[in-house]
């Protein structure tokens, strides 16, 4: 029996702010394909898929077989296939024992292409999904190559700028000769994720009939942690310590790094800043170039008055994304807290250079005398 969701705030893992602007994903975006030849005719093995997450996109990587997220699928156990001339077909979960955020899907497709895989993820970089507002497959904006995924990490993600949106989730992450680097998982505020294609060969290991088990635990995990948290960023309320709790023992078994970041807003917004840094910090463990990750684990940081526990991560960040507004943000105020004059020195010049109408304001919050620092507390 199907329980899909309505269409939620995990969508993406950092929600994407979308007030005011004009998506790529218009009607006249979707009209052509401006991308190079090779990203365009990728369209054709990328399908609009529902699930648990009704708005998601997979990829063919053979005659019979998709990829996508497995937080599209979550515990579901079929997935519709939407088709480009408007038909569906039913596709069956193949159960895994994977820890990382794909699934498999077996259903009779027609005749079209598979992605071959790629590695050099140098170039440009194009996602490949559906565009939730026409229903369609397209090619969104090119990006490039933020960092390549930790090597020492098996569950690490490639990061980029290529554009995602909701409902993206699953789909193909190119290079200018079409070639799967990547497929789509989450992402926001210009910087986005994809679970590198060569992961693709360990799910298939470690798929199957034997793996229906644990495949059901891992799904049940993704959808109790996913509705909980999507029921806590819809209220305005604090978080009980009962639901925090079922918050916290969900998301944790889940394994997956976007859900990690969720639990840890959700239960920071609530003032738990050890549980919500626990949470950062596992995700970074898991990811250690996740940038939206570890710039929420700032946030916590700084809420929580542990201005110098964040420096590092304030400096790591100035060295990957030192045009990024916010981060130029937290090397003044963190800076000044944490009493590292070479760290505010540092954010005043990057305004200066890349947002120099906020240089004053800047200025002045460094010339302003320092606010109180009242104890910091794990609760509320």
């Amino acid at each position: 029996m199907s329980r899909r969701r309505a269409p939620g705030l995990a969508a993406l893992a950092v929600a994407v702010a979308l007030s005011g602007v004009a998506l790529p994903g218009s009607a006249a975006a979707a009209a052509g394909c401006k991308a190079p030849e090779p990203v365009c005719a990728a369209r054709a093995g990328v399908f609009r898929v529902s699930a648990f997450d009704p708005h998601g996109s997979a990829v063919r990587i053979s005659a019979d077989l998709l990829v996508t997220n497995r937080h599209v699928v979550a515990d579901e156990t079929e997935v519709q296939v939407h088709l480009a001339d408007g038909g569906t077909v039913e596709g069956a979960v193949v159960p895994t024992s994977f820890a990382g955020d794909l699934v498999l899907v077996r259903a009779k497709l027609p005749e079209g292409p598979v992605l071959a895989q790629g590695t050099d993820t140098g170039g440009d970089l194009y996602t490949v999904a559906q565009n939730i507002a026409t229903r369609k497959t397209q090619v969104f904006p090119k990006g490039r190559r933020i960092l390549d995924p930790d090597a020492d990490k098996p569950y690490a993600r490639l990061h980029h700028t290529a554009y995602s949106q909701p409902g993206t989730s699953g789909g193909a992450v190119v290079t200018a000769k079409g070639a799967l680097v990547g497929i789509a998982t989450s992402g926001g505020q210009g910087r986005f994720e994809a679970v590198p294609a060569a992961q693709i060969a360990a799910l298939e290991a470690a798929s199957g009939p034997d793996h229906a088990t644990r495949s059901a635990a891992i799904g049940k995990a993704y959808r109790e942690c996913t509705v909980l948290v999507e029921a806590a960023m819809r209220s305005n309320d604090v978080v009980p310590e009962s639901i925090a709790g079922d918050i916290s023992r969900h998301c944790d078994a889940s394994g997956n790094r976007q859900l990690y970041d969720l639990a840890a807003q959700v239960l920071g917004r609530s003032r738990m800043f050890d549980q919500s840094a626990a949470f950062f910090e596992k995700a970074l463990d898991k990811d250690p170039n996740a940038v939206n990750s570890r710039i929420g684990y700032v946030v916590t940081l700084s809420f929580a008055r542990r201005h110098a526990d964040a420096v590092p991560h304030v400096r790591w960040l100035l060295k990957v994304v030192p045009t990024a507004t916010a981060v130029q943000r937290f090397a003044v105020q963190i800076g000044k807290l944490a009493g590292d004059k070479a760290l505010t020195e540092k954010g005043l010049a990057l305004i200066a250079k890349h947002n120099p109408a906020q240089l004053e304001a800047a200025k002045r919050f460094v010339d302003a005398p320092a606010p109180s620092q009242p104890r910091r507390g794990s609760g509320r």
